[in-house]
């Protein structure tokens, strides 16, 4: 069974993933997007000496791949102690080089997920995912909240994620 909200709101839980967005329905496995909490992701970095420049910068850090790689990791070992849902792990996933934003339509205004849209929008990137590419050039549009527009763009680095046997829970 493939539950995208449920799988997006575990990884949510972890305070340095601001949002999540889960691929996998009628595919032989499960595929995210990640946007990092860009407050807590940057503290982090900031306290390990790691410099950047902004939250595209700050996402394509090999040092935060590997701080995300631990957050799916624990996910994955928990969706392993269900039954249900230990088929739904996170085999392979990538950090946007932009946060998830209403004025881009990615997201309603109640911050809920347009999980069609960014589907559609981000093909490329999800063809990657489940092509087993190590890397992908994406270039988004964006709207500026003054009403301007302009172009980020960046080589999104995708990880694979430990994936666990399924574990009944100790009684």
């Amino acid at each position: 069974m493939f539950a995208p909200n449920y799988i997006e709101n575990k990884l949510k839980f972890f305070s340095h993933i601001k949002e999540a967005v889960a691929f996998g329905h009628a595919r032989g496995m499960v595929c995210a997007f990640i946007n990092i909490d860009m407050s807590a992701v940057g503290n982090w970095a900031e306290r390990r000496n790691i410099a950047y420049s902004g939250y595209t910068d700050l996402a394509q850090k090999q040092e935060v791949y590997g701080l995300i790689r631990e957050c799916v990791e624990k996910c994955n070992a928990e969706l392993a102690l269900d039954p249900v849902l230990s088929n739904s792990q996170v085999h392979r996933f990538l950090i946007l080089h932009k946060e998830l934003d209403p004025d881009d339509d990615e997201l309603t205004r109640t911050r809920k997920v347009r999980r069609g849209f960014i589907a559609e929008k981000y093909k490329v990137l999800i063809d990657a995912l489940y092509s087993g590419k190590t890397s992908q050039f994406a270039e988004t549009q964006v709207k500026f909240e003054d009403g301007r527009t302009g172009t980020i763009s960046a080589d999104l680095r995708i990880c694979d994620a430990k994936i666990y046997e399924h574990l009944a829970k100790a009684a």
